[in-house]
């Protein structure tokens, strides 16, 4: 029993290891969901249930503030929104260091 226990751990260890020392390049290829958060609104159900086509949500952010590129749950970059041709598009301007120390 305890020898399987080590060598469980010793295949972890191994595998960390494999995985530390792996090229980033071989991960290249993953692809990961990346969100942009322009701002966010309260607003009331009654509010909510009197939507309709048309209607605008004010957000709490201007127009000119930057917007957040997020992965997962964490605020990876800042940036600006770019129009490129009909489609939207996130230019950016600051990276993860300097955007979870202003937190």
């Amino acid at each position: 029993m305890a020898s399987e226990q080590n060598d469980r751990r010793l295949d972890t260890a191994e595998g960390l290891t494999a995985l530390e020392g792996a090229s980033l390049s071989a991960l290249s290829g993953l692809a990961i969901p990346v969100k942009v958060k322009i701002g966010s609104a309260s607003i009331t159900v009654g509010e909510l249930l009197s939507i309709g086509a048309g209607a605008v949500i004010a957000l709490d952010r201007r127009v000119d503030e930057p917007v957040e590129v997020v992965i997962g749950d964490r605020v990876v970059a800042r940036g600006e929104l770019v129009s490129i041709d009909d489609e939207m598009g996130v230019r950016i301007t600051e990276i993860a260091g300097s955007v979870e120390s202003d937190r």
